[in-house]
């Protein structure tokens, strides 16, 4: 049976409809059964959640406290640390290089999720140390999308959107550096939140680049998404660039009149889908009959969002991932008679890291090399700068929110891009500028198209001002009402 919304499966444990086990065991079997199809996830703990959950129904029944999520069973992507002593599982980056690796800790993020009574059931699948955006780029191959499993379900948090896709669970957490939680949400028919950076703790989530990560939700609807970042934000000590701001009600807003805000649209420039345009004009309407102010929009800069994007995500990626060097971190290749120590650095990474990595690596190393660190990165950071100020520009004129398409088309065919860097990197063009600026962004489903006989979801973005979150999420629950997206994957529905 396909689980129903995160707060509709709270609600039902609460209310004794069913328990915490039930809710639990239907989420595992669901992991059994999709599985072969979906390779969404790395590690699955039937026994251990299943413990947890009748943990949970034994304290209920002593009138013990609950918490809001007590008994409902989550998706963490594996790029964010599940501690030992609350998992049995690793935390591998779908990669090599950490295939065998247990935390001694536990996200800060997920920390919140435990202690309000979630249970951890499995950690997804996902693009080798979230640098991809298709889920083809993992040591333990690809996931396929659960409206057709011969498309990508989109990256890097394939996994975790494919579980939420496929009715396993009603949220997973992913992480969204250029557009990793939005995209397959958009490919998914789902809805992805990214914070504002520094709204949710760090602390717990493998780095990939650390200007840009930022751990989000992927849910089925608006007010799941709401409920589940009231749950995870918070300022957090063991985190440096966590925001002094503690956590809010994100709920409150919801289904409350938007009239008279303003929401600027920004329409692609380039070749883009017709169903992604029909649904981008579709939800400004929806927006305008809600008595919005729908204004045009410009973003000037954002047509340099890639180039500056790749430039500084693989530098502080190449950062980063120099401590797995095989001696103090990650796999170590088999020492050979005689050999030299460097000998045993490239062994030990070119057997742990995947060809997408060892790309973004080199391209960092180069962009941070002697005589190119101005002319690259430094320009790279100058062009992030100009186009945070275009978001700053549009907010300042009066716009709560920008409205802009997700992706520019729906989910591709897995392998249709693999021999294309560039044109799978261009799958990022309208979701980059939310990072390189900081700001809240989530993508909401917005229609179906037919390709190739096969039935596919749309998505739009909305990109809200810092640390609004609660006024993005108001815009988003309206647009959502207004556009009555219901539908669900056939793998979903097949399953009901």
């Amino acid at each position: 049976m396909a689980q129903p919304g995160m707060t509709e499966t709270a609600q039902r444990i609460a209310s004794g409809e069913c328990s915490a086990r039930e809710a639990v065991e239907e989420a595992v079997a669901r992991i059994d059964h999709v599985q072969p199809e979906l390779n969404a996830f790395v590690d699955v703990f039937h026994e251990a959640a299943i413990t947890q959950a009748g943990a949970v129904d034994d304290r209920r029944a002593a009138g013990g406290v609950l918490g809001p999520l007590a008994g409902v069973p989550i998706v963490i992507k594996d790029n964010i640390c599940l501690g030992q002593d609350t998992s049995p599982g690793r935390t591998t980056c779908a990669s090599r290089m950490l295939e065998g690796y247990r935390s001694p800790y536990t996200a800060s993020a997920v920390r919140n999720l435990l202690d309000a009574g979630a249970i951890v059931v499995a950690k997804a699948n996902l693009d080798e140390f979230a640098m991809g955006g298709s889920g083809e780029h993992s040591a333990f191959g690809a996931t396929r999308n659960p409206w057709d499993v011969e498309r990508t379900p989109g990256g890097s948090s394939s996994g975790s959107a494919a579980a939420v896709g496929a009715g396993v669970v009603g949220l997973a957490l992913g992480s969204d550096t250029g557009g990793s939680v939005r995209q397959p949400a958009a490919m998914c028919g789902l809805v992805g939140l990214k914070p504002t950076y520094g709204r949710v703790s760090r602390y717990g989530l493998v780095a990939f680049a650390s200007s840009l990560d930022q751990i989000g939700t992927l849910t089925h609807s608006v007010a799941d998404a709401a409920a589940a970042i009231t749950v995870i934000s918070g300022h957090d000590t063991h985190d440096a660039t966590s925001a002094p701001r503690e956590a809010e009600d994100f709920s409150a807003a919801l289904g409350t009149d938007v009239k008279g805000h303003t929401v600027a649209v920004v329409r692609p420039e380039g070749e883009v889908h017709p169903g992604v345009k029909d649904a981008l004009e579709r939800s400004a309407k929806v927006l305008g009959d809600a008595s919005v102010h729908v204004d045009e929009g410009a973003l000037p800069h954002t047509r340099f969002g890639i180039a500056a994007y790749y430039l500084i995500a693989p530098a502080e990626a190449s950062s980063n991932l120099a401590r797995y060097d095989g001696v103090r971190y990650g796999r170590r290749a088999e020492l050979l008679q005689d050999e030299e120590l460097e000998d045993l650095y490239v062994r030990s990474r070119t057997e742990g890291f995947g060809a997408e990595v060892k790309r973004r690596i080199l391209l960092g190393t180069h962009a941070l090399s002697s005589g190119y660190y101005d002319q690259y990165y430094g320009q790279a950071q100058r062009t992030r700068r100009l186009i945070k100020n275009d978001f700053d520009a549009m907010f300042a004129s009066g716009a709560r929110a920008v409205l802009m398409p997700t992706t520019s088309s729906p989910a591709f065919r897995l392998g249709e891009k693999l021999a294309d860097p560039m044109s799978m990197y261009l799958e990022d063009a309208f979701t980059v500028g939310a990072n390189l600026a900081g700001l809240p962004a989530i993508s909401i489903p917005a229609g179906l198209v037919e390709v190739d006989g096969k039935t596919l979801p749309i998505g739009v973005q909305l990109i809200g001002q810092a640390f609004d979150e609660a006024g993005l999420l108001q815009l988003a629950s309206a647009l959502e009402r207004g556009l009555g997206f219901d539908a669900r994957s056939p793998m979903a529905l097949k399953a009901s």
